[in-house]
C-alpha cells in the first residue's frame, strides 16, 4: 500500500514539474521543453531554462519544505491543526518586509533579508516566552506565544501599511500574498543554502517525531531526549518557514493539507510520512503556481490566493472524512 502511494506521488511530482515547465503565457509542448533543457538555443530555451525552471524548482522546494514543517509541528505540538505559520513566523517576516517596502530602503535583496531577519526575531521571541520552570519548552505555551507575538506583529504591520503611500501599500499587499514571479536561480540558491540543514535534520529525526507524537511520558520511557528534540525540531521548522517566506512571501495551507492527506493513506510513521509529504507539498505548490499564472492571463494571481481557494474546501472535505 505504502509503495503504491510512493510511486503515485513520485509520478505526480514528475507530472507537475513537466506541466510547470510547459504551461504559461507561451504554452510549450513537452517535446520542446525537453529539447530546451538540453540545448541552449532559441527563445524556448531561454523561457524554459531561465524563467520557468527556477520558478518550478523553487515552488517544489518551498512546497515540500512547508509540508515537512507542518508534519513535524503537528507531531511536536500534538495538534493536527498546527502548521508552519501558526507560531507567528509569517507576521514577523511580513513585518520585516513591509518596513523595507514602506521605506523603500536597500536594493533588490533588501526585502528577502528583512523578511528572514523578522522571522528569526519572531523565532527567538516566541522561544523565549515559551520557556517555563527549568527552561523546559512547553508546547501549549509555545502555541499561545506564537499566536500572541503573531497578532502583535500583524497589528504593527497593518498600521505601517495604512500609513504608507498607495504604491508601497500595493507592493506590500502583493508580497504578503506570496508568489514566484521574481524567482531566479540566485533566489533558488539562497533557499537551498538556508533550508538544506534543517530539512535534513527533520528527515533524520523521524523516530524522534514518532515518539514526540505519543506524548512526553511515553517518549521519555522509550529513550527520547524530549527537551533537546523539541528545541531542535522547533528551530528547524522555524528556519525552513523563514527561508520560504523570505524567498516567496507568505503561502498558506500547504503545511496543513499535505500531512493530512498523506496520513489518511499511509499512516503516521514519519519515516514514510515525511518523504511523501515533501512530494505532495511540492507538487501541490507547483500546480497552484501553474493555475496562478494561467487562469487569467496576462494577470498573474498571487499563489497564496490559489492555495487558499483550493486548500480551504479540500481541508473541509478531509476534516469531514476524519470526523465521520
Amino acid at each position: 500500500m505504502t509503495r503504491r502511494w510512493a510511486v503515485a506521488l513520485a509520478l505526480a511530482a514528475v507530472a507537475s514539474i513537466a506541466l510547470g515547465l510547459s504551461a504559461g503565457p507561451v504554452a510549450l509542448p513537452l517535446g520542446e521543453v525537453w529539447r530546451s533543457l538540453w540545448h541552449a538555443d532559441g527563445n524556448a530555451s531561454e523561457i524554459v531554462r531561465n524563467l520557468r525552471a527556477p520558478r518550478v524548482f523553487l515552488a517544489f522546494a518551498v512546497g515540500g519544505s512547508l509540508a515537512v514543517s507542518g508534519a513535524s509541528l503537528q507531531a511536536l505540538l500534538r495538534n493536527p491543526l498546527a502548521e508552519p505559520y501558526l507560531l507567528g513566523l509569517s507576521s514577523g517576516a511580513g513585518l520585516g518586509a513591509v518596513v523595507v517596502i514602506a521605506t523603500q530602503a536597500g536594493g533588490p535583496w533588501a526585502v528577502p533579508i528583512a523578511a528572514f531577519v523578522g522571522a528569526l526575531a519572531t523565532i527567538a521571541l516566541v522561544y523565549r516566552l515559551s520557556l517555563v520552570a527549568g527552561r523546559r519548552l512547553d508546547p501549549r505555551i509555545l502555541l499561545l506565544s506564537g499566536v500572541i507575538v503573531g497578532a502583535f506583529a500583524g497589528a504593527v504591520m497593518s498600521a505601517i501599511m495604512v500609513l504608507s503611500n498607495p504604491t508601497a501599500l500595493q507592493n506590500a499587499f502583493l508580497w504578503l500574498l506570496g508568489g514566484f514571479a521574481t524567482t531566479s536561480w540566485q533566489s533558488c540558491t539562497v533557499f537551498v543554502v538556508y533550508a538544506t540543514i534543517p530539512l535534513l535534520y527533520l528527515f533524520r529525526s523521524n523516530r524522534a517525531l514518532d515518539l514526540l507524537a505519543l506524548g512526553d511520558e511515553p517518549a521519555l520511557h522509550l529513550g527520547a531526549d524530549v527537551e533537546r528534540t523539541r528545541r531542535l525540531v522547533y528551530v528547524s521548522t522555524a528556519l525552513l518557514t523563514a527561508a520560504s517566506v523570505a524567498t516567496c512571501g507568505v503561502i498558506g495551507f500547504v503545511g496543513l493539507i499535505a500531512p493530512h492527506v498523506v496520513r489518511l493513506t499511509v499512516g503516521s510513521l514519519h519515516r514514510t510520512l515525511l518523504p511523501l509529504v515533501f512530494l505532495l507539498g511540492g507538487s501541490f505548490l507547483v500546480l497552484s503556481d501553474v493555475i496562478a499564472r494561467t487562469v487569467a492571463p496576462p494577470i498573474e494571481l498571487p499563489v497564496g490566493v490559489v492555495t487558499a481557494l483550493v486548500g480551504v474546501p479540500l481541508f473541509a472535505v478531509l476534516l469531514r472524512r476524519t470526523l465521520v
